[in-house]
């Protein structure tokens, strides 16, 4: 599956976009202007998307490679 296919997946799953995402991992202090902190875990993350929004692990994956910077 294509990094764009599980953006696309997730998005129909949860109804947020990829900048949603963006944007509610800043509110919740795992990023600061665009960029995950200095002391975040990728577990952190993932363990919030896999509670919050019911993800299994390789779509949490594919929402902290995005927080990380990949492209779709």
């Amino acid at each position: 599956m294509s990094f764009q296919a599980y953006l696309d997946n997730i998005q129909a799953k949860t109804g947020k976009s990829p900048a949603d995402f963006k944007e509610l991992a800043e509110k919740k202090g795992f990023t600061e202007n665009g960029k995950i902190k200095d002391g975040v875990k990728a577990t952190q993350i993932t363990d919030w998307l896999k509670q919050e929004f019911e993800l299994g692990h390789g779509h949490a994956m594919a929402i902290y490679a995005l927080l990380k910077g990949k492209k779709s």
